[in-house]
């Protein structure tokens, strides 16, 4: 994995403008940043997803045949998928649960919260496409995947569709995904998710620096990187951004990479994209899934949607 981190980090950095693969965001203290960031009051994506996960719960398994195997792709600290299974049919069909996430820390965790309501829990510390062929290799029945907290908004368009259409590759006709998906929203509500009054965000967004230092080798200043968020509009999307206040010369030694950053120069860390739900049903069905329904917050800010592969 470090040679995977050391090669990323080299040939995204040497971009233009330069970047950061948001996948790096989740050592240990990356992930537990994520999880006191889900608890903000000006992030309301995983309080949105709760409420429909928990409403609808039981209407899922009820639209699918018998359910044989649940494979949660980045589940997190796990209580999404907990509370899903917790759903009468599920309890009733004690399907066996896979976890997929490149963070070790998020896996255990995960499957501590996860084992109280299902009797059969692995794990897979692998890339969300190894791991799902490997679950989906074990499975002897339908298969519902569940990828939540709106992930798929950190794959570009085009991203998206070959992501899901991957997924699909890896599924039997009649499988089923579930997939959560943040809307747009007002962009002063959209920053204020990703720039926090609190500073944790910051903290989240700058400490993918802290690893590079320690893994790699890097020699990052990080008192003077700037965390910064913005809506772009056009592409519906907000993007981080860690911004040079002053003129660095960098050495990465493991990752082989030196370069020189300009005050203002900034390294771009993650696109979250933001979808209508309109779209979102012709992205899933343009990838071979038939949409089932599609569950809206009563707010109009989440979206999670139900569908067959076909």
């Amino acid at each position: 994995m470090i040679d995977d981190f050391a090669a990323d980090v080299r040939y995204y950095l040497s971009l233009v403008p330069r970047q950061l693969p948001s996948q790096y965001f989740y050592d240990a203290l990356g992930s537990a940043l994520f999880d006191a960031i889900c608890h903000l009051p000006w992030y309301g994506i995983t309080r949105a997803e709760r409420r429909l996960l928990h409403a609808h719960r039981d209407d899922i398994f009820r639209r699918l045949p018998p359910v044989s195997t649940v494979v949660e792709l980045g589940p997190g600290n796990g209580d999404k998928l907990r509370s899903l299974l917790e759903a009468r049919e599920a309890q009733r069909h004690a399907p066996s649960v896979h976890l997929v996430d490149l963070s070790e820390s998020a896996l255990a965790i995960a499957a501590h919260a996860v084992g109280a309501s299902a009797l059969r829990v692995a794990t897979h510390h692998a890339s969300y496409e190894t791991g799902l062929r490997a679950a989906t290799a074990q499975a002897d029945g339908h298969t519902l995947v569940a990828f939540l907290g709106s992930n798929i908004g950190n794959f570009d368009p085009p991203g998206a569709a070959a992501f899901l259409q991957n997924l699909r590759a890896s599924l039997a006709g009649g499988d089923a995904l579930l997939l959560g998906i943040d809307l747009v929203k007002p962009e002063s509500v959209l920053v204020q998710a990703y720039d926090d009054p609190l500073g944790v965000t910051a903290a989240f967004n700058r400490n993918l620096l802290v690893r590079i230092n320690r893994e790699l080798g890097g020699n990052f200043d990080i008192d003077r990187f700037t965390h910064r968020a913005v809506w772009n509009a056009h592409q519906s999307r907000i993007e981080m951004h860690l911004v040079a206040e002053a003129a660095f010369d960098i050495h990465i030694s493991r990752a082989g990479i030196g370069f020189a950053m300009t005050p203002g120069e900034y390294i771009w860390t993650e696109s979250s994209y933001k979808y209508q739900p309109a779209s979102i049903a012709s992205l899933v069905q343009s990838c071979g899934f038939q949409v089932d329904t599609q569950w809206i917050d009563q707010e109009g800010t989440f979206a999670l949607t139900l569908a067959s592969a076909v």
